[in-house]
């Protein structure tokens, strides 16, 4: 099953609905605000954002910006209803709500149910009957629903927080990172000798250097695609010969929503050198963009952000996570003439 063929989980009831949101996050959310977005009775579109940290009079105007903000975002998906889930303490969680409820509303659409999750309780704010949703809540337990087990069995992982997902991808170490600064040394000398007759700003240079790429990606994407995995040595290679825009343009025209392709950047990314981590990071974050999963997207974005803030490849991914684009723009890729090299700034990077 790949990333883009998901099973299909039946929600029955409300303690079903918030089973799945952690599957459909990739992680347990914790103070936090969720909006899932539904075309008829599927859910096509999922947001998650943290809860405004402000106390006080700057705390409205901050929170109706991003009520705003995120109602924008949800109203682009061309939905029909949507559920509005906050997760936290009932001071923080409440006006966030309230204002997305209202902003949603706005924008023309219908709230279906909202909710707020406080440690193993939820309450609604749409329903007042305490027949069915009493003052003190209605307790419930994700590990033993249905729901979750019928992910757990379809392969499907819900993290216990977003740090869990963000150790996933961190830096190899200890004796094997040894070993990755030696290979990184090889791939230096290699390229020294690859470039003996030519500079890389010279067309002979670039001709090799362009060959060599294409060469390491193509290795790359075969072994992966196989269930393979690259040696130390070809991983310091081909992060080496990525820093040329033309070669991680191959990379990047080569990458989709695959899991392989996900397991080959993650891999890569985990096992590059700091200096060479934007590339790899991006590309990772591209792949998940383009496998439906917002927050790994994200993560690995701040990853490349965090080494290079003015990587714009990045930058702009982090755009299209900040106004929910869906990968959907890119249907007949590689053919789609889209530029990620143009200047452009960007800001925090929700999932989407």
């Amino acid at each position: 099953m790949t990333s883009n063929d998901r099973a299909v989980l039946t929600v029955r009831s409300t303690a079903d609905l918030l089973a799945a949101v952690p599957y459909l996050l990739g992680f347990h959310p914790a103070d936090s605000l969720v909006v899932m977005a539904l075309r008829g009775n599927r859910v096509v579109f999922v947001a998650r954002g943290d809860l405004p940290e402000v106390t006080g009079p700057a705390a409205a105007d901050e929170i109706g910006e991003a009520a705003a903000q995120v109602a924008a975002i949800v109203a682009r998906q061309r939905v029909e209803i949507t559920t509005v889930v906050g997760y936290g303490e009932p001071a923080r969680v409440t006006p966030t709500v309230d204002a997305v409820t209202a902003a949603l509303g706005r924008a023309g659409l219908p709230v279906l149910e909202a909710l707020r999750v406080t440690g193993d309780r939820y309450w609604s704010y749409v329903c007042d009957e305490a027949g069915c949703c009493p003052p003190d809540g209605r307790p419930f337990d994700c590990s033993t629903s249905q729901l979750a087990a019928a992910a757990t069995f379809a392969g499907q992982v819900a993290l216990p927080d977003r740090d869990a997902l963000a150790r996933r991808l961190a830096p190899v170490d200890g004796p094997a990172r040894d070993e990755l600064r030696k290979a990184a040394g090889r791939a230096e000398l290699r390229l020294s000798a690859l470039l003996a007759e030519g500079r890389p700003d010279h067309p002979q240079g670039r001709r090799a250097l362009r060959r060599a790429g294409r060469a390491a990606v193509r290795e790359a994407t075969d072994r992966y695609r196989n269930g393979g995995q690259l040696t130390d040595d070809e991983v310091a290679w081909l992060c080496l010969l990525m820093v040329h825009l033309p070669v991680r343009d191959d990379a990047w025209q080569a990458t989709g929503g695959e899991e392989w392709h996900l397991a080959l950047w993650t891999d890569v990314l985990r096992r590059a050198e700091p200096e060479l981590v934007p590339a790899p990071a991006t590309l990772l974050g591209f792949a998940a963009w383009r496998a439906g999963q917002g927050a790994l997207a994200s993560v690995a974005v701040e990853r490349a952000l965090a080494a290079q803030p003015d990587y714009s490849f990045a930058q702009l991914l982090a755009e299209a996570l900040q106004a929910g684009i869906g990968p959907s723009v890119l249907d007949g890729w590689p053919d789609a003439d889209l530029d990620f090299d143009s200047d452009s700034n960007s800001d925090s990077c929700p999932e989407t």
